[in-house]
C-alpha cells in the first residue's frame, strides 16, 4: 500500500506545483497514520473520552511500547495530544473531526465497496 501511494503522489507530481505536491504529502501522511487496525481502535475509543496508556494497553492486548509507538504516530500528526499526570500519560483526540473520516469509511463499505 506504501508504494502504491508513493507511486501515485510521483505520478501527480508531474502535474502539480511544488505547494500541491507538499499539501497532499502531507494529507497522505495523516491517512498513513490513520492506515492500522490499532490506531483506528485507538481513536474510536479516545472518541469516548481520554484514556491512559495503561488502559489502551490493557484494551488493545499487546505491550506498552507497542501502543506507545501507535500513539506516538497518531500524535505526530496532529490526531492526539497527550497529558502527563504524575507517572501517567493520558491521551485524547486533539481534533474529534477525525471521526468524519470513520462516517466516510463506513459509507464506502455500506455501499459494498469496501472489503
Amino acid at each position: 500500500m506504501e508504494q502504491d501511494l508513493a507511486d501515485w503522489l510521483n505520478v501527480l507530481a508531474a502535474n502539480m506545483t511544488a505547494a500541491a505536491q507538499a499539501e497532499y504529502k502531507a494529507k497522505a501522511r495523516i491517512i498513513k497514520a490513520l492506515a492500522h487496525p490499532t490506531r483506528l481502535f485507538i481513536v474510536d475509543e479516545l472518541s469516548r473520552g481520554e484514556r491512559c496508556v495503561c488502559e489502551l494497553t490493557d484494551m488493545i492486548g499487546v505491550e506498552m511500547p507497542t501502543v506507545s509507538r501507535h500513539l506516538s504516530q497518531l500524535k505526530s500528526v496532529g490526531i492526539l495530544e497527550d497529558e502527563k499526570r504524575g507517572s501517567q500519560v493520558f491521551y485524547r483526540l486533539r481534533v474529534p473531526c477525525v471521526l468524519n473520516f470513520f462516517k466516510c469509511v463506513e459509507a464506502v463499505q455500506s455501499n459494498g465497496n469496501g472489503n
